[in-house]
């Protein structure tokens, strides 16, 4: 995948860590886990600002004769320890609840918003670049919410708290210690933004490897039939080294960014220290005032050094989201209108192309149809033909309305199709297309796709009208055999046959084959257009097909030639008329390819 094949909309990158507001609507419906995670993180943080009051006691009494009082200091100290602990314990338990909540609910939101998007999407966006949204960016955003953030709140209120008592406890190293802080935000905001960049760059790289893993591996058949191991090995290699530079680049970033922080903190925090013992012997203040003040200047400095860590999980979490949020804002090229229309009940079939023109999104210069009338009445079979690239596919794909036409219009019993929901016409239409779809489940699972209500018996019928059952019947469990990722245990011919079941079964008013008998020896061609011819009776039928001897028997026969009608007619017809159909029956059967 090219690097510079980023098929999202571009915008600028994430300037700020307030990109996480994208991550509010799938906050907002745990409102009552949030509070009670922030009162557990308020708890945390109350106690720990407490405990160095207790050590200042226990230190200036350490010598006072009543060992009562000094054990009331080391009793004391316990219950808070108990009630940090218990306190500490709550907060992980719901803030990472929450998180696991929550990256659920964005998955599953991603996932319903892309698989309704129409195909081309997916002709500009590498499915493994999907997957890597699915899985790595919202990995991050599990980071975050379940840890990140609720470190991030708890080290503010130790930073705001431990400074007020730092104040109270000695205003002058107080004053000190707060000369320290623009030396520290200066590097967090100049190596942040190139933090920021480089995050972005990384994720961007990690999703281009996934998306070569995954196309790579679904072709793994191809690459080794072509001995190309070698070479997908090495661009695999090539996007994943840079990933990795990337990442090195981004870690090196962050790591310049925490040294210097953290020197520059505890630097100074020595130089108060200094100044603060020479008080001490001074009698300007106590030696339990003194230990109070380092405890807290400890929290301080901690507190901002953990906030540079957390920092850069928040840039890199921020443009995480944003990702998601553009997946989820991507817009469908093929929306349902606001208020659809109904599907006209029962469904009668009747279908109309009215001065159709087509071109694919990715070759707007290529007409796929070019004002294509066709009209198909109830329960007629129409068949399809002419060279590859003619546009008879193309006439399936608009039907179901996986794309839609620049000019004119496609109806379902009068009704244009961009008048209804997808869902509600699609429900009237059963497909098979020329390369079948087996699912990594069992036979029978995989013709019950068609109707998921349907029975066992009903799936063995379907499978026997498209003269499967044998096959299936003869696998190591039957009916139940597991068929492995896209079917790799069938042949061609045994895939299409499952297909053909699934449309069978499917039992709709509407039936569309694309090359459906394609991969089939003559004997299960024979057996299988006999039950698509029985299947088609009071239905209206589509067949796109090269084999004229599949589409013989067609009601009418439609020849495309460069996105055009050119011819229609019966079989017999279109022979006596001669042209384009004519020369393709002659070379078919001439040459006993039929």
């Amino acid at each position: 995948m090219a690097r510079g094949s980023d098929p999202l909309p571009d915008r600028a990158a994430s300037k700020r860590v307030s990109s996480l507001s994208g991550l509010r609507p799938f906050l907002a419906p745990y409102r009552g886990m949030l509070l009670a995670a922030f009162a557990a993180l308020t708890l945390t943080a109350t106690v720990s600002l407490i405990l160095p009051l207790a050590v200042r006691r226990v230190v200036d009494n350490f010598n006072v004769g009543a060992a009562e009082l000094l054990d009331q200091y080391f009793g004391a100290a316990l219950l808070i320890a108990a009630a940090l602990a218990l306190g500490t314990g709550l907060r992980y338990y719901l803030v990472t609840r929450l998180g696991e909540r929550v990256v659920a609910d964005i998955r599953r939101a991603l996932f319903d918003r892309v698989s309704g998007l129409s195909p081309a999407f997916f002709e500009r966006v590498l499915t493994g670049e999907v997957l890597s949204r699915l899985t790595t960016d919202t990995t991050l955003i599990l980071s975050v919410i379940g840890s990140s953030v609720s470190v991030a709140l708890r080290n503010v209120l130790l930073l705001l708290g431990g400074l007020v008592f730092l104040f109270f406890t000695s205003a002058k190293l107080t004053g000190l210690v707060l000369l320290i802080v623009p030396a520290v935000i200066v590097p967090i905001i100049v190596l942040g933004r190139r933090l920021r960049t480089l995050s972005r760059d990384n994720q961007d790289w990690i999703a281009a490897s996934s998306g070569s893993a995954s196309e790579a591996l679904g072709a793994v058949q191809t690459v080794q039939s072509y001995t190309h191991e070698a070479r997908t090995r090495a661009a695999f290699a090539e996007v994943t080294e840079k990933s990795y530079a990337s990442a090195k680049a981004r870690i090196g970033t962050r790591a310049v960014m925490t040294v210097i922080v953290i020197f520059l903190v505890f630097a100074g925090i020595v130089g108060v220290l200094w100044i603060g013992a020479r008080d001490v012997r001074a009698g300007m203040m106590s030696a339990g005032e003194l230990v109070q003040f380092v405890i807290y200047a400890v929290m301080v400095a901690g507190a901002v050094g953990a906030l540079s860590e957390i920092w850069g999980e928040l840039q890199r979490a921020a443009g995480a989201t944003e990702r998601l949020v553009e997946l989820l804002n991507t817009d469908d090229t093929v929306p349902d209108p606001i208020n659809p229309k109904p599907l006209p009940h029962p469904v009668r079939g009747a279908i109309a192309f009215e001065g159709v023109r087509f071109s694919y999104p990715t070759r707007p210069e290529a007409s796929a149809l070019q004002g294509v009338d066709l009209q198909v009445s109830p329960g007629e079979t129409v068949a399809l033909v002419g060279p590859s690239g003619a546009g008879k596919t193309t006439i399936l794909q608009l039907l179901l309305r996986f794309y839609d036409p620049q000019a004119g219009r496609v109806t379902l019993d009068g009704v244009d199709l961009r008048d209804m929901a997808k869902t509600d016409f699609r429900r009237a239409m059963a497909l098979v297309p020329q390369d079948p779809v087996i699912f990594a489940a069992s036979a029978r699972d995989n013709i019950r796709f068609g109707r998921p209500v349907a029975t066992d018996a009903e799936v063995e019928a379907a499978a026997a009208a498209a003269a499967a059952h044998d096959f299936i019947s003869a696998l190591p469990q039957g009916y139940d055999t597991f068929l492995g990722e896209r079917g790799v245990m069938l042949s061609g011919g045994q895939k299409q046959r499952i297909a053909i079941a699934r449309a069978i079964l499917r039992d709709a008013p509407v039936l569309l084959l694309d090359e459906a008998t394609s991969a089939l020896d003559a004997e299960s061609e024979q057996a299988v257009q006999a039950a698509v011819e029985r299947l088609s009776q009071g239905r209206s039928t589509l067949v796109v097909a090269h084999r004229l001897a599949t589409v013989k028997r067609a009601d009418r026969i439609v020849v495309f030639d460069g996105g055009r009608i050119v011819a229609q007619g019966s079989h017999d017809a279109l022979v006596a008329e001669g042209g384009l159909y004519a020369r393709l029956a002659r070379l078919q059967f001439t040459d006993g390819q039929a």
